[in-house]
């Protein structure tokens, strides 16, 4: 028995000797293009991600292909890849959640792991007991951990405090899982990233600030309205008016949703109402009259504009003329939340090798 689980590492039996054979990406390659590839990969094992602002353009760039390698082969062909054979994933959410527990639960499944969903009613971090003590305790259970805050406090404090990486699923300063998955889809949709105008129609939020993270390292300009008194943070605008500068993209802020959108190639927009926000409810309504996205607005875009939203959708923020469009990219948007957050995952558990082409980005 013991000879059998030897060979089914990959080491061939032969009379007298062990030989250790290609692996299965080696023989897919080749050896000298294997070699290529490797001399390019980056390891992200045991990282935190909580901003893409951590994160080089490379390395972003990696994710999205393990995406798209993950996508291709697990749903375009069938493949079954379970690299995450006795990992666990610890969930916790304290904000309740359809795209992020779904598919993070789904996908990390599929990659073989076990997932380990921890609601309010489960865990109170910092309640019954500290950050700092419970980020050590699930530390020695889980070997991940993915939060959805309130406070991106909360988030800094279990990485600091934990040993094992630490996802941001949301807080109220950065969604960059989101983000991953609305690059994919226009990554999927348009062919290449470089050169696209992103216009971003709505409140100066945590989809926003990430985009704002991590848009300049691909190349990607961004317009951003917002009303006034709904800006993005001044220190998230800073540190991303000096990315937009070091790697030469347009980074324009407006008052006025046709000025961002002129000329764009894919118009955004988000909820108007967070959760935490629902006090706000009138107030935001009368201030962001005029930010609803429809065909009017769209007319000042770029011909081949596209929309998205990261769900769920409220009429007021987008029309059904446009939601349900042939324009809206928001349904492969919703799916490719798995595909990211498996890349994601997966990348800072182990060294994943794709076997599929890289994009052109």
């Amino acid at each position: 028995m013991a000879l059998l689980r030897v060979a089914a590492r990959g080491k061939e039996l032969v009379p007298g000797i062990f030989r250790q054979s290609a692996s299965p990406a080696i023989q897919v390659l080749g050896q000298k293009s294997w070699d290529r590839h490797m001399s390019g990969h980056v390891s992200m094992v045991g990282r935190n991600f909580l901003t893409l602002k951590d994160f080089s353009p490379s390395e972003i760039e990696q994710l999205l292909w393990t995406a798209a390698d993950l996508k291709a082969r697990i749903k375009g062909t069938g493949e079954l890849y379970t690299p995450l054979v006795g990992k666990s994933a610890g969930l916790i959410f304290q904000k309740r959640s359809t795209r992020t527990r779904l598919s993070t639960e789904t996908g990390v499944g599929l990659l073989g792991g076990q997932p380990c969903f921890l609601s309010p009613d489960d865990i109170h971090l910092g309640v019954n007991e500290t950050i700092k003590d419970s980020a050590k305790v699930l530390s020695g259970f889980l070997d991940l951990i993915l939060a959805r805050v309130y406070g991106h406090e909360d988030l800094e404090s279990l990485a600091t405090e934990g040993s094992v990486p630490i996802v941001n699923g949301l807080s109220e300063l950065y969604h960059p899982l989101q983000i991953l998955a609305d690059m994919q889809t226009l990554q999927d949709h348009f062919g290449n990233l470089r050169g696209l105008t992103v216009a971003w129609v709505g409140d100066g939020n945590n989809i926003i600030h990430s985009f704002m993270m991590g848009a300049p390292k691909l190349g990607v300009n961004l317009k951003i309205a917002t009303p006034k008194g709904y800006e993005t943070y001044p220190n998230v605008t800073k540190d991303a008016e000096e990315l937009a500068k070091q790697y030469g993209t347009q980074m324009y802020h407006t008052n006025d949703p046709r000025d961002a959108c002129e000329g764009a190639n894919v118009l955004v927009t988000d909820t108007w109402i967070s959760m935490g926000q629902e006090e706000e409810k009138q107030e935001r309504l009368k201030a962001f009259q005029g930010y609803q996205v429809t065909h009017k607005l769209g007319e000042v875009a770029a011909k081949d504009w596209v929309f998205l939203h990261c769900l769920p959708r409220k009429q007021e923020e987008v029309d059904d003329a446009v939601f349900y469009s042939e324009r809206s990219l928001v349904w492969p948007e919703a799916e490719n939340r798995k595909w990211t957050v498996m890349a994601v995952i997966l990348s800072l558990l182990k060294d994943h090798v794709c076997t599929t082409p890289k994009p052109d980005f």
